[in-house]
Formats: structure tokens, sequence, C-alpha cells
């Protein structure tokens, strides 16, 4: 597909999210023509007005206060024709944003969990906040321009072939020059629009990174390291910024000295006539009005290209978001709660940006009701492990089965339903603490409920010593409670879920030691009859599991109880004395 082939169908799709406020758009359409359907009439009153009168020096051939009036209505009218057209543009305009953002995050929910793993944060934060704002012009502001401007060129035009069709052919010579010169910016301008688009991802990308990791700026003295990672991209950004502005503004001087030279070529040729052929006072000014006229509806279609430029490369990030492949579900079983009889058959798994395998040929059951724990070294593969379970990942061979099915057969959500997770990054949001208990699907839980899930968590003494109780507001991921009781939350919510399946990362490594007894006994309860599959950093934590099965390098090296283990004097008898000796 050519560039330009493909550009037109990029701008049609755009105009696609036009197409539902159709009414509204046609109506801004319709002040627009007619707006610009009062251009002519200046340069058309000039003629009788002079011819009439001021030329002989006499009154004109109407009276006074007719002209008057008459320069009164041409103006008015196109005042409020031109307040309607923009106030509907901008309508529309801010709709089609308001829809393009609303796509691009539903798409944004669904994508997979690798798509977050290639792009960073910064780059979608971009995408939705800044790239959407600029397909408005493209979408609406351009069009409008391009319709009013070439409505008003062509009533224009229309007078001047009327009031003498040579000079008017003059006038338009310029024309093919014109169109030479757009064309030739055109693909600068788009080219630096992308790339702009790209560094202000950056840039975001640099200034999120700063907020987050703010303590850690100051701790280790980073603030100018990160002060000139920022002003990099922020001088990356700058240039691409004035390369556009070059390119947009090289092109309005360069369409106006050719316009001048043929205005110039007019205005010659206009005086050698009016003494050969006696061409009146009027004709020639209302020629050289409408002429100045046109000059500034043929720049605003001149200086349409930037916006329509940085528009087509703002939609070609904002699709390439919406068109993002969703996250595959081809499962069509829809499993009710589940017994939690799960089992990892030959299990490998590799990360694209790695040679060596995560996973290599792992086996490992869990009947209804047992907690296994994983443990092992940094990198052995124990969350890889269980990111398998949820699908946040596929194996790259081997199956995973839950009560018997092959989960890739099962529908996500009937999959996820019978999940519950509490991880070591405790994930909360700027809500209130009942929302963050009760959150997504658990939404409409009842308060006794969540109340339950709280005091089974041992959340509700700090709860209740809060100002508003579970309607206090933590802050943006719980900043503003301790790391136990953003841990504690994050329990209560699983325990509210009150799944067959649940997995604990880590999920008592923020509570102080009176707390993790206190948060050990609740887990004890809601392990009680569920399938757990546990990750301990901490092997104190999970003497008690059933079975405890050691990972290394992607691989079960070690399978057994806490005895059986230390018994056999092997890589988790070794493990264990390491952190005995450190603890001691």
């Amino acid at each position: 597909m050519s560039r330009a082939a493909g550009s037109r169908e990029l701008y049609f799709r755009l105009l696609s999210y036009v197409r539902p406020h159709t009414k509204t758009f046609g109506l801004a359409i319709l002040c627009m023509i007619a707006a610009a359907a009062t251009e002519p009439l200046f340069p058309a009153l000039m003629k009788p007005l002079l011819d009439g009168g001021f030329a002989q020096g006499k009154a004109p051939s109407l009276p006074a206060h007719w002209f008057a009036a008459a320069l009164v209505v041409i103006f008015l009218a196109r005042g409020l024709l031109t307040f309607a057209a923009s106030y509907l543009v901008a309508w529309v305009g801010n709709r089609v944003v308001l829809d393009l953002r609303a796509a691009m995050f539903a798409r944004l929910v669904r994508l997979p969990t690798r798509f977050f793993d290639d792009h960073s944060s910064g780059v979608l934060l971009s995408r939705i906040a800044y790239d959407v704002g600029g397909v408005t012009s493209a979408a609406t502001s351009v069009l409008t321009v391009v319709v009013k401007d070439s409505i008003a060129v062509i009533g224009l035009l229309g007078w001047l072939f009327y009031l003498n069709w040579k000079l008017t052919l003059i006038a338009l010579a310029v024309g093919p020059a014109i169109a030479l010169v757009v064309r030739l910016f055109s693909r600068r301008l788009r080219r630096m629009a992308r790339e702009a688009q790209h560094a202000m991802g950056d840039l975001v990308h640099v200034l999120e990174e700063t907020i987050e990791c703010q303590r850690v700026v100051k701790i280790f003295g980073g603030q100018e390291y990160e002060a000139g990672r920022f002003e990099h991209a922020n001088q990356k950004l700058r240039g691409f910024n004035m390369r556009q502005t070059i390119a947009a503004s090289a092109t309005v001087p360069m369409t106006q000295i050719l316009a001048s030279a043929a205005l110039a070529i007019i205005v010659y040729i206009a005086l050698e006539e009016s003494l050969s052929s006696g061409t009146t006072v009027g004709e020639f000014t209302s020629f050289i009005t409408a002429t100045l006229m046109l000059l500034a509806p043929l720049k605003r279609l001149t200086d349409v290209n930037a916006p329509l430029q940085r528009g087509l490369a703002a939609a070609e990030s904002v699709f390439g978001l919406i068109d993002a492949p969703v996250e595959e579900d081809r499962g069509t079983v829809q499993l009710a709660r589940a017994r939690g009889d799960i089992a990892f058959e030959d299990v490998s798994f590799t990360y694209p940006t790695r040679t060596e395998p995560a996973l290599a040929g792992v086996s490992l059951t869990v009947r209804p009701g047992e907690t296994v724990a994983l443990v092992g070294t940094s990198g052995g593969g124990k969350s890889t492990l269980i990111n398998l379970l949820p699908r946040f990942y596929a194996p790259s061979s081997g199956r995973i089965l839950l009560d018997g099915r092959d989960i890739q057969g099962l529908t996500l959500e009937s999959l996820r339903g019978n999940i519950a997770l509490v991880s070591q990054d405790v994930v909360l949001f700027n809500d209130s603490i009942r929302a963050n208990i009760a959150y997504g699907r658990m939404s409409g839980a009842a308060e006794a409920d969540v109340i339950a899930a709280a005091q089974a968590a041992h959340a509700m003494e700090f709860i209740r010593a809060t100002p508003e109780g579970l309607g206090t507001l933590i802050g943006e991921n719980g900043l503003r409670l301790s790391g136990g009781q953003r841990q504690r939350l994050a329990i209560a919510r699983a325990l509210l879920k009150n799944a067959p399946v649940l997995i604990l990362d880590e999920a008592t490594s923020a509570l102080d030691s009176e707390s993790e007894r206190a948060v050990q006994s609740a887990l004890e309860e809601l392990m009680r009859g569920r399938s757990t599959i546990v990750i301990a950093h901490r092997l104190s934590t999970i003497e008690r599991a059933d079975r405890i099965v050691v990972l290394e390098r992607g691989r079960v090296a070690e399978c057994g109880t806490h005895a059986e283990l230390l018994a056999r004097e092997g890589v988790y008898a070794r493990l264990y004395r390491i952190q005995f000796a450190t603890a001691a």
C-alpha cells in the first residue's frame, strides 16, 4: 500500500469516530458553509459603492444607510455563524477524544502480560494522555478548515472570474507551485511528529520512574543523575518539536511569497488595463479586495498540513494501541467452583528475551486442600511457575490441568475466578479501604462480609483507628498505610474472594513479627480446604506445608516434607542452615 493510500485509509478510519455525531457535525458544516458564503459579499459591495458614488464625487446609487446596514449584517452573520461552528466542532472533537480514550483504555486492560513487559508504562501513559489529543485537530478542526476555507476560496474565485477572468487565471497559476511546496514538507512533518510522540513517551517514562522511586533517588543521591536523564529526554523532545516548527513555518512564507508574486503581476496588469480598457475604480478595488481576502483562507489551507500530519502521526500511535492483540482466550469451558486439583505436566517456559529456559520439564501436583511450598534461590523459576497458572503466560511446552481439564481450554474468566493471589508486591488503589477489599467483581459484597474478611486478616484493628473506617482513602498504592497494613488489606481481599485455589507469593514478607503471627493464623484458616501454592524465602514460614518443592534453574531439585528434606542433607537443608545461621 502506498503512503498516500495508507494516510487516506488512516484518515477515513479516524473519521469513523466522528460518524456517531454526524448530526452535530453536519450542523457545524452548514454553519461554516453559510459563514464562508458571506466572504465574497464584502468585495461585491465595494463595486457599486465606488462606481455609483465616490468615483464621480456624488452620493451612491443606493442610500448610504443601506450600505452601512449591509456591512453590519454581513459581519454580524459571519460572527454568529463562526461562533456556532467553532462550538459545535469543539463539542464533536472532545467527544471523539472521549471515545478514543475509552477504546484505548478498554483495550489496555485486556492486553496480555507480555505486552506490558515490552512497553514502558510511560509510553503507554503518553499515548492515552497526549497522543489522542493530537487526533482531534485531524478529525475535526482540519476538516472544518478545509470545508469553510475551500468554500470561501471558491466563492471569491467565482467573483474574481466574474470581474476579470484573465487576471484570475494568473492568480491560479501559483496553485501547482503551492501544492508542490506543501507536499515536500508533508513527509518531514509526519516523521517529526511521530518522533516527537516517541520522545514524549520517553519523557513521561523518566518522570514516572523518578516520582515512583523518589525515596531511592534521595537516599542514593540520584538527583543529578535523574536531572540529566530528564534533560536528555527533554532536549530530544524539543529538538523534534523545533524540526516540526521549521517545516511548518517554512511552508507559510514560501506560499505567501508565491501568492504575493502573483498579486504583484495582477496589480500591474490591472493598472495597465485600466488605462487602455477603461476598467472602473469599483471593479479594480473589488478585484484587489477579493484577491487580498483570498490570501487568508489560502494561508489557512496551507497551514492545515501541519496539524493534519501531526494528527495522522498521533492516529498511528492511537490505533496501534487499539489494534494491539488482546489476551488469547480460546477456552470454551466455563468452570464453576473448582475442587482445586492442580497438575503441572512436563511444563517448560522460556522468556522471549532469554535463551535459557525459566522452567524446564517441571511436573508437579497439588491435591485439593493441599499446601505446596515453592522454595529455591532467586531465578529458580518459582514466580514463573505461579504466573503460568492464571495464564499470565502460556507454557512453551507441556500443560497445566485444573480438575483434570487443561487450563488452555477454560475461559479466562472462569479460570481466574477460581484463583486468589496475595503477592509480595502489594497492589492497592487510590480509593477507600472498602473498595480495595471488595474490588472488581466483589464490589457488591455485603458490608458484613467485608468486615468479616478484614477481621480474619487482622486488619480491623487499624481500620477502626482511621478517621472514616472502611471509607478512609488510602492514597496512591496505599501510601498512607504501613507496609504491614497494606499487606493485611491484600490478604483481606483474598479472604473475601474465597477462591478454591490460593497463591501466596511471600504474603507475610512486609509484616513485623507480631503482625506476622496474627496474619499467619488467619492464613492457616484461609488455606484450610483450599489448594495453596506458597512461595517463601523465609523457610521458617512453610515448615508445616504438606509438601515443599525446591526449584533450581527451572527444574525440580527436591520434593518432600520439611523433615524429609532436612534428613536428605540436600539443597533444602543447605538453604535452611544458611538462613538459620543468618538469623542466629
